[in-house]
């Protein structure tokens, strides 16, 4: 296999996984959404910093060590969403339906917009 042929199946490798983590990541991007949307815990609390950080990263930074103090199930679910950020293949919140609307009412609804 001649280097020109090996470039050419590495590049069809990262658009397999990129596309698999992308459909991966539109199910927990909105298991995430959902609890943010319905949930007044600490959890949710953190996992709406952490849609807000998806969203405009430099408007709302996260503070990584507070994946910490999520459970297993929603640190995986953000660490999947984490992996597709990396890919660049979508927005996040252009993943979901009205995506961006929900985004901009969690952020409110937390009141994230002024911290």
């Amino acid at each position: 296999m001649d280097e020109f042929e090996k470039q050419l199946a590495r590049e069809q490798e990262w658009e397999a996984r990129a596309q698999q983590v992308q459909a991966k990541a539109a199910q927990a991007y909105l298991r995430l959404v959902e609890l943010a949307e319905r949930s007044d815990t600490g959890q949710a609390r953190r996992v709406a910093r952490f849609l807000a950080s998806t969203y405009n990263g430099e408007a709302y930074p996260f503070d990584l060590f507070d994946l910490r103090m999520l459970d297993v199930a929603l640190s995986d679910d953000a660490l999947i969403c984490i992996d597709a950020l990396r890919w660049g293949r979508a927005d996040l919140y252009k993943l979901l339906p009205d995506g961006e609307r929900r985004i901009a009412a969690v952020i409110a609804s937390w009141g994230i917009d002024k911290t």
